[in-house]
This record gives C-alpha cells, sequence and structure tokens, in this order.
C-alpha cells in the first residue's frame, strides 16, 4: 500500500492546509466570526443566526472542531461552543509565518 498523500508533505505543510480548510467554506467562516462575537453559543444560535439548516450547521462545527479552532462543552442536552484560544493563537502563528513570506526582488517571472 502506497503513503497517504498527507505523508509526503511536512508537519508545517499539513498544518497549514488544514487550518486553511477552516477557511474554505463561508459558512464556517460565519460561525467563527459569530462565536468570536458573543463568545460561545449552542448550534440552535448559529442556526437562527446565520440562517442554515441545523445539520449544515452541525457538519460545519463538526469539521472546525476537528480543526482544533472550536471546542464544545455539553450543557444538560446541548452543546455550547467556542473558539478554542490556544488553538486559535497557534493557528495566528503559523498562518502569519506563512503568509508573510517575501516575493524575490526578482525572479523568473519579473
Amino acid at each position: 500500500m502506497g503513503l497517504a498523500k498527507t505523508e509526503m508533505f511536512t508537519d508545517e505543510q499539513n498544518e497549514i492546509s488544514l487550518f486553511a480548510k477552516a477557511f474554505g467554506h463561508p459558512a464556517r467562516v460565519a460561525i467563527l466570526q459569530q462565536l468570536f462575537k458573543i463568545d460561545g453559543c449552542y448550534c440552535g444560535d448559529l442556526v437562527t443566526e446565520i440562517g442554515l439548516a441545523q445539520p449544515t450547521i452541525s457538519q460545519h462545527l463538526k469539521e472546525l472542531k476537528y480543526l482544533g479552532l472550536i471546542k464544545g462543552n455539553v450543557e444538560g442536552t446541548s452543546v455550547c461552543y467556542c473558539i478554542h484560544a490556544e488553538n486559535w493563537t497557534k493557528m495566528k502563528v503559523i498562518m502569519a509565518q506563512f503568509l508573510d513570506q517575501d516575493l524575490p526582488k526578482e525572479g523568473c517571472c519579473s
């Protein structure tokens, strides 16, 4: 059996790719913005605020949680979601380093 494609790349490259995936859908961006705005909420609140179906919001929450950018606390029969502060800070550092690269003064496309 061959290597998984992700094994061909460095840990940093895989991390950048995963973090970028969080911003790969406008619903996930809207969810993150809403969580920052109100510092935590329930899936039903996001359904009302964003206007997408509950299963769609749940799927995006699941993806954001898998990526480590949010976390959820069970409160009764509901889950309250919030930004995972430590991972958010880590993501900002990694992405800033990646995005802060400068182009060479003269390249092959000059």
